[in-house]
């Protein structure tokens, strides 16, 4: 019996480990020549302009078990409902589709952007251990259509996945722009690198009328246990008359305002309100943090524009429950006069013309 436990555990790490060293993408070695080039990359490392900490120092016993006694706490009661993904024929002005998490495609000025596509089931390197999804993918990747660009916010689990950029790899033919020294972990995975545009912080590329931006986020990096190796952002889509602001995954600085002064405002912001906590909140804003934001990067008009919440939802990463941070966001944004759209995976939002919320999630928990 002992030989047959240890047999089948062999077998489980085996399977858990298997494709590990291809899913954490490129060495230190491999990223630092690209990181390098960047005035930001000090040390052997990328650093946040804001003194900022990963997590509060003296709370990881508080966090571990937090983790063993949270039980089904940050997992809705109920299935999360899907909307049928509705992509015109011709990209509208601004608009979005959120199919989960961070992963939306944006329309603005005819084009369409992706920004950090996931579609795989676990955000992990291991296809049997971390955080698994609470709600399909609403659209097979194939169905996606032609796309003008695929965006990277950072290299967490969460926001780069390594099934997803092969597949896009071969089935598109956009490039993909991501913060520099991520390109290195495309370059591993056979991304050709003519479709690899890599920037720094307020450095911009252009396609068409397109023009994307790498914008200054507050996070860090870091696909094992080496940190802060590429860089991580936020991203401005601009075409000709309209802007978006894409946050990715940030905590809260002033620097936003400095980003709305010199690239707003905007039509509509892709905020992260989920996954917070204040053992972490240099690195994750809360929804009332992204209220701010979408404020601060419209020259402090909380009224303009349309802010769309991300980076919930999909992945249980917190201790929160499931729906408060969009409770929590509603709550801010009728105080501030800050007009919201929470959409449901799949479904399309246009920016200028939203139709009348429906609080979907109020049913689920």
């Amino acid at each position: 019996m002992t030989t047959v436990l240890a047999t089948a555990a062999l077998g489980w790490l085996t399977r858990a480990a298997w494709g590990l060293p291809s899913q954490m993408g490129a060495s230190r070695a491999k990223v630092r020549p690209y990181a390098a080039t960047s005035p930001r990359y000090r040390d052997r490392q990328f650093h946040n302009t804001d003194p900022s900490s990963m997590m509060l120092s003296g709370s990881e016993t508080g966090i571990l078990k937090a983790l063993i006694t949270r039980g089904k706490a940050g997992r809705p009661r109920r299935p999360i409902p899907l909307a049928t993904p509705l992509a015109p024929v011709e990209a509208a002005d601004v608009a979005v589709t959120w199919y989960g998490h961070s992963s939306v495609l944006v329309e603005v000025d005819g084009h369409r952007v992706l920004a950090d596509p996931v579609w795989s089931r676990r955000v992990s390197p291991s296809a049997l251990l971390g955080p698994s999804r609470m709600h399909p993918t609403p659209v097979p990747l194939a169905d996606l259509p032609v796309l003008d660009a695929i965006v990277i916010s950072h290299d967490h689990y969460d926001h780069l996945d390594m099934a997803t950029v092969q597949q896009l790899a071969a089935t598109q033919k956009a490039p993909f722009v991501v913060p520099v020294g991520l390109g290195a972990h495309l370059r591993q995975w056979r991304v050709p690198e003519e479709r690899i545009v890599e920037l720094d912080w307020d450095e911009s590329t252009t396609l068409g009328e397109l023009t994307l931006t790498c914008t200054e986020a507050r996070h860090f990096s870091g696909r094992g246990l080496v940190r802060n190796t590429t860089q991580w952002a936020s991203w401005v889509l601009a075409g000709p008359s309209r802007k978006v602001f894409f946050g990715g995954d940030s905590g809260y600085t002033t620097r936003f305002a400095d980003l709305g002064r010199r690239y707003g405002p905007f039509d509509l912001t892709l905020l992260p309100v989920g996954a917070y906590d204040t053992r972490w909140a240099d690195i994750h804003m809360n929804p009332e943090e992204a209220v701010q934001t979408h404020a601060d990067l419209n020259a402090g008009d909380a009224t303009r524009g349309l802010l769309v919440p991300v980076h919930w939802a999909t992945f249980n990463l917190a201790f929160h429950t499931w729906s408060e941070p969009i409770v929590r966001l509603l709550a801010a944004a009728q105080e501030a006069g800050t007009p919201v759209a929470v959409p449901m995976p799949g479904q399309r939002v246009d920016a200028l013309k939203p139709a009348a919320q429906t609080p979907w999630w109020t049913a689920l928990g």
